[in-house]
């Protein structure tokens, strides 16, 4: 398989890298500025937890005419940086190309066809619908990322902890296309799950992002703290609770309580959420692909969500008066 990674990042970097080292598929990356030189380079790089290097030759361009129609394609970039990106893409999709987003929160595509939305675009994650234009539902692969990774200089990824990866059919149900990714994805070492229902799995992990890495950003707190304090924890549950009604509406219910969900999280320990590390970093935050995003779908099927409306209105102010998010934003 031809596969290029768009945004050889901290999350495409690590895919890039051990794709490219199974030597199971020719691996390229589009990539820009200081990432796409230390690619030219240096190739991949990739610092496991114990301290090893891992490495490889990389293919890189910053034009996606250089690197040709691909069999998959992986985008790995921050949901912001996709609108700008999405248009870009075009060279690299053929008709019979895969596109898998290994991107945080609630994707373009998420309720494409859904009742209550059709064709119309989520606003938050896809203004204009210019993503969806770019990259038609056809050709995506839903995907659920499960592993913690970081960039301390370009081109080089630091891999601190998971290696699960679950893709599936937008639509639902299995498909021999997305079983080839799996499979190759498999035997780059990743513990790849082919799903039934992708979306029920990315509105799950969405559930535990939605809370704990915007009262994260706004706190500097790790998510150990936030879960010791009862009033935060509460508030937490309840905002969960309102996702979960939201989620009930859409062919993603979740059978868990917000508490069975705060265990599952408090194993994590002292952990710095990705929106935390971002606002540390002076990045600007993912807020629209994990809150703004809920708020949204939560206005179009009239259900009320207070405390994500809370959470939303505190974490964009903070934001923007860091400069770490858009002020003409709604």
């Amino acid at each position: 398989m031809k596969v290029c990674i768009a945004g050889a990042g901290a999350i495409g970097g690590f895919i890039g890298t051990r794709l490219a080292r199974a030597g199971q598929a020719q691996v390229s990356a589009l990539a820009r500025g200081a990432t796409l030189q230390a690619l030219r380079s240096q190739g991949w790089r990739l610092r496991r937890p114990d301290g090893a290097l891992e490495q490889a030759p990389a293919t890189a361009s910053e034009n996606a005419a250089e690197l040709g129609v691909q069999d998959l394609v992986i985008v790995a970039v921050k949901g912001q940086s996709l609108t700008g990106l999405a248009p870009s893409l075009g060279p690299l999709i053929g008709t019979q190309t895969m596109v898998l987003p290994a991107m945080n929160g609630v994707p373009w595509w998420f309720c494409q066809g859904e009742p209550g939305f059709g064709a119309v675009p989520l606003h938050s994650v896809d203004p204009g619908g210019a993503i969806a234009q770019a990259i038609p539902l056809r050709h995506v692969v839903g995907c659920v990322v499960h592993a913690s990774s970081s960039m301390p200089e370009p081109g080089l990824v630091q891999h601190r902890m998971g290696q699960g990866l679950i893709v599936g059919e937008p639509e639902g149900g299995r498909s021999q296309r997305v079983q080839r990714v799996a499979d190759l994805l498999a035997r780059a070492g990743f513990d790849v799950t082919h799903a039934d229902n992708v979306r029920y799995d990315i509105w799950y992990k969405l559930w535990g992002n939605l809370t704990m890495n915007p009262v994260s950003a706004l706190t500097g707190a790790t998510i150990d703290r936030l879960l010791a304090d009862p009033l935060v924890r509460d508030f937490c549950s309840a905002a969960m609770m309102e996702a979960r009604a939201i989620g009930a509406r859409i062919g993603c219910p979740i059978a868990q309580s917000a508490e069975d969900r705060h265990a599952v999280t408090e194993k994590l320990g002292a952990f710095k959420t990705s929106m935390l590390q971002d606002v540390e970093a002076g990045r600007p935050i993912e807020l629209d692909a994990i809150v703004t995003v809920v708020h949204e779908i939560g206005r179009r099927l009239d259900v009320p969500t207070p405390m994500i409306d809370a959470l939303l209105g505190l974490t964009r102010l903070f934001a923007r008066t860091r400069g770490l998010y858009p002020a003409d934003a709604a």
